[in-house]
């Protein structure tokens, strides 16, 4: 049998005493147990614990259930203690942090002040609690010292049991064996010390032995600490531990000069940048009880920032270099340009100057820096050497290396791999830089003769940075990209670049608008620049959902004309333009006549007519060959003249050196139409028409003419009510109509903001109404043509345009009646009826009516207005079928809006035309 100590075994009986004398239920857990009372019970093997507890009335079940849940209590707690937030972190009432984004250490202003102080981020944690961490490995050569807890476990012919505690005099007492001096061993000689001893006395036993709890030491973190103090820790604890559990170190702290103190002596000195650059540890040491962790202040430091791998402010150590400063900012990254970078320093006279060094150098690497230096490694330039650039309408835009003697077929070798199906195989340019000052000259050739024969002379041999341009055949708007290299992006990176300038284009002129005054003249033009940056940007959006609705299809960027000649053209001209000065004329020309594509076009090098005519994306069928025209500046007696060059086309273009003339600064050519040519103009004629349909005219051809030539009208025509409508009126129509509407728009607005409250002569809704009506009108192009007239009298006729329609509508035999009237309708013609006779079959007129100017809109669309009240009668003016008397608003109701009369009409006038095709 194993005794108990007799002193340990009266403090716990006791305990268990005074727990009885508390009256506790015997089935019931004592509350009034101490956690030091349960420390000490748990030291017995269960077997002592299970006979004592019962010995004293305990129930044994319960407190091993207190015993295990305080265990748990203690890891849950433990793993807490372990916890640590960014300082400034706030804690609620309940001890929860409490996150916000004025306490993160990544916010957005951190990234604007520019280059932090390296390294103090990684210690800027506040602890939670100071309580030691124990939840960690030991290792074998630890030092086992007072305080610390073995748990000996003996198992085979006894099973026992044993947690342990060193005593202050190193021994570790064992019970039924005896005492054991284990002070100064480390962990592995205690293990193999005590197993030994353990083995000897008790035969057919294992034994095994752990650490199960460390002592606590004491240490003093003082200095520039974040929280400087004393702190508990446990045994294992190194440096690093100490400063984590001070929450790290302030802001005028050192990261370089850590010092370990122990009984007043210097043990080390510890330097955090080879911990956290290098990944040394070797200095960070294990405290002992007693130890001081001193932070002295900071040393001096330097700022790296640029293009570098770790932009940031770093502490100095002696005689630190420019090798070793970039070694500590994690090297140059790879756009740097380590030639041309810029120190920032303090002189003699405590003032900034600029030094400029070439880190490339190794003398200048070995430069000692100085404290205060700020240290700029620049980024290399964007450009690039010995590179060629293919942009436009090709397979693969980008940037290929250049090669000696190299040529256009080595990097486009096959059309069909290597172009888009709407590259243009006549006209492409190459851009090359002509000296140092970037100014570019233009050289150009053909594609299709270049791969055709390679030895021919469009086969150009290429230069370094030299930019090849292929066009595309589809023509679009011009482009809001600046830069020709933008267009050597992918299709669409191109696209979303398109799309940013119009954005960014269209916020800029709302800007100005803002500022604008609305009285200047300058206002006007903002408002137009205004206006077409926002078309320019409905027009980009537009594209969108046209041709990118469908996510699933790849976007189509030549369907945009992304290549044409006017996008890709427009950087090039612009650069012709800036190099243009005194005595270096700017190399454009000038196309125009019937050419595919006329305008404005660079001068290539040795450029000839024929080249130029190519350029414009070659003849239209209605060239005249024989006969063209150049246009050239001149100076004669030191004046500005002009002259004219007259050649044969044909022979230009076959090569006659006579014709094909080389091209000048500022030359125009002029290429004829063959006299009298025109393309198919059609006419269309609808209706009652003996053989309506669409008819191609002649050049000068009237109507009359071809109303004849088409056979003339069926019997149930009713020519007095035909309706001709013209293309180019529509477009004039149309324009009227947004003046009218923008006009009328805005008188409203003032009439119903200067109106006074109550007032009855201005109704709001008829007139929004009117503005709604006049919006959603689509405007007809209508020509009045007195039709009988003109097939019976030549002089009157109408020359015909193309696109012109005449509707011939059937014999009618109705009056309509419209505006305020009481009932709006329709009536049978009745011949002597007047108009007020058929105001007064509607009901007659409304209180609001103007009875004085009631008008009559004919059947071919003519307006008629008395002159008295008798016109109604004469002969000449007398109502007909289809025609439609207008009964106007008195404008004394609409607060005499002047546009109300002109709004008015036109819908009326519209509707009636509305109507007479609609009835075809």
């Amino acid at each position: 049998m194993i005794k108990v100590n007799k002193i340990f075994s009266l403090f716990l009986a006791l305990c268990l005493s005074v727990m009885l004398v508390g009256k506790m239920h015997a089935a019931q857990m004592p509350s009034n147990i101490t956690p030091q009372q349960l420390e000490q019970f748990k030291k017995l093997s269960p077997a002592q614990q299970k006979s004592l507890a019962q010995s004293m009335g305990i129930n044994f079940s319960a407190l091993q259930s207190q015993m295990s849940t305080n265990q748990n209590n203690n890891t849950e707690q433990e793993a807490t203690l372990q916890q640590y937030y960014p300082r400034g972190t706030q804690f609620d009432e309940f001890g929860n942090p409490i996150f916000d984004n004025q306490f993160s250490p990544d916010t957005e202003e951190d990234e604007e002040k520019g280059p932090q102080p390296f390294g103090y981020d990684v210690f800027a944690n506040a602890p939670l609690t100071f309580a030691p961490t124990i939840d960690i490995a030991v290792p074998e050569s630890y030092l086992i010292g007072p305080g610390d807890v073995l748990t000996v476990q003996v198992f085979g012919k006894e099973n026992n049991n044993y947690e342990l505690e060193i005593n202050r005099e190193g021994q570790i007492i064992i019970p039924e064996l005896g005492a054991y001096s284990v002070m100064g061993m480390s962990f592995l000689e205690v293990k193999k010390y005590l197993a030994s001893q353990i083995n000897n006395k008790i035969l057919g036993v294992d034994t095994i032995i752990t650490l199960s709890d460390l002592r606590s030491i004491r240490v003093f973190v003082l200095g520039e600490a974040f929280k400087p103090g004393p702190y508990v820790m446990n045994s294992l604890s190194s440096i690093t531990h100490a400063i984590f559990a001070a929450g790290g170190i302030n802001d005028i702290g050192s990261l370089r000069n850590i010092q370990l103190k122990r009984a007043g002596k210097l043990i080390t000195t510890l330097d955090l940048y080879d911990l956290l650059i290098k990944g040394d540890s070797s200095n960070d040491l294990t405290l002992k009880s007693g130890d001081v962790v001193f932070i002295n202040p900071v040393g001096d430091r330097i700022t790296i920032e640029g293009e570098v791998t770790r932009p940031a402010i770093y502490e100095l150590s002696d005689h630190d270099t420019f090798k070793s400063a970039l070694s500590m900012a994690g090297g140059l990254l790879p756009s740097a340009y380590p030639a041309s970078t810029i120190v920032e320093r303090f002189n003699e006279e405590n003032q900034r100057v600029v030094q400029s060094v070439d880190l490339t150098d190794k003398n200048s690497l070995n430069g000692t820096v100085k404290s205060g230096d700020v240290i700029r490694v620049m980024k290399t330039s964007d450009l690039y050497e010995d590179s060629i650039t293919v942009i436009g309408a090709v397979a693969r835009p980008g940037r290929y290396q250049w090669k000696e003697n190299q040529k256009i077929s080595d990097l486009i070798p096959n059309i069909h791999a290597y172009l888009e199906d709407d590259a243009d195989l006549t006209y492409s340019l190459v851009i090359r830089e002509k000296d140092i000052g970037r100014n570019i000259e233009v050289l150009q050739f053909s594609l299709f003769d270049a791969l055709s024969d390679i030895e021919s002379k469009e086969n150009l041999e290429l230069q370094p940075r030299d930019k090849i341009v292929v066009f595309s055949n589809i023509e679009t708007i011009a482009s809001n990209i600046d830069s020709l290299d933008d267009f050597a992006l992918t299709k669409t990176e191109l696209f979303d670049l398109e799309k940013e300038n119009a954005q960014e284009q269209y916020e800029s002129r709302k800007f100005w608008e803002h500022y604008s005054d609305e009285d200047s003249s300058t206002s006007v033009k903002v408002l137009d620049e205004v206006g077409q940056a926002q078309e320019t940007l409905k027009q980009t959006y537009q594209s969108i959902e046209e041709f990118a609705g469908d996510t699933n299809k790849e976007l189509e960027i030549r369907e945009l004309g992304f290549f044409s000649r006017k996008r890709l053209l427009a950087p090039i001209i612009e650069q012709l333009k800036r190099q243009a000065a005194s005595g270096q004329p700017i190399q454009l020309v000038e196309v125009d006549g019937a050419v595919k594509y006329p305008g404005l076009y660079p001068l290539s090098k040795n450029g000839r007519v024929s080249d130029l005519i190519k350029a414009s994306g070659g003849l239209k069928e209605s060239a005249y060959l024989m006969k063209s025209e150049i246009t050239r500046n001149i100076i004669v007696d030191d004046k500005a003249d002009k002259t004219s060059i007259n050649f044969k086309l044909s022979a230009a273009l076959n090569g006659s050196e006579h014709d094909n003339h080389l091209l000048e600064s500022k030359d125009r050519i002029n290429v004829h139409h063959i006299p009298s040519w025109q393309e198919n103009h059609n006419v269309e004629l609808k209706g009652e028409f003996k053989f309506p349909g669409k008819y191609t005219i002649k050049r000068g051809e009237t109507l009359g003419q071809l109303i004849e030539r088409v056979g003339g009208f069926t019997e149930f025509a009713y020519i007095e009510a035909s309706l001709f409508t013209r293309e180019k009126l529509k477009q004039l129509e149309l324009k009227n109509l947004v003046k009218v509407s923008e006009s009328l728009r805005m008188e409203i607005a003032s009439k119903n903001l200067s109106q006074r409250e109550g007032s009855a002569n201005f109704d709001y809704k008829q007139t929004s109404q009117l503005l709604a009506d006049l919006t959603n009108i689509k405007p007809i192009g209508r020509l009045v043509v007195d039709l009988p007239l003109i097939t019976s009298n030549a002089d009157v006729d109408v020359t015909l345009e193309d696109g012109d329609v005449l509707y011939i509508p059937s014999k009618q035999n109705s009056i309509n009646v419209v505006g305020q009237v009481q009932v709006a309708s329709s009536h049978i013609y009745k011949p002597g009826l007047t108009a007020f006779d058929y105001v007064d079959l509607s009901g007659g007129n409304k209180k609001q009516a103007d009875e004085d100017r009631i008008y009559v809109i004919k059947a071919n669309g003519a307006v008629e207005i008395p002159n008295d009240s008798n016109w109604f009668e004469s002969n000449d003016n007398s109502l007909k079928p289809g025609d439609t008397v207008v009964v106007p608003l008195d404008s004394y109701y609409m607060e005499d809006l002047s546009l109300w009369q002109a709004a008015t009409q036109i819908v009326y006038q519209a509707a009636v035309a509305v109507a007479a095709i609609s009835g075809l």
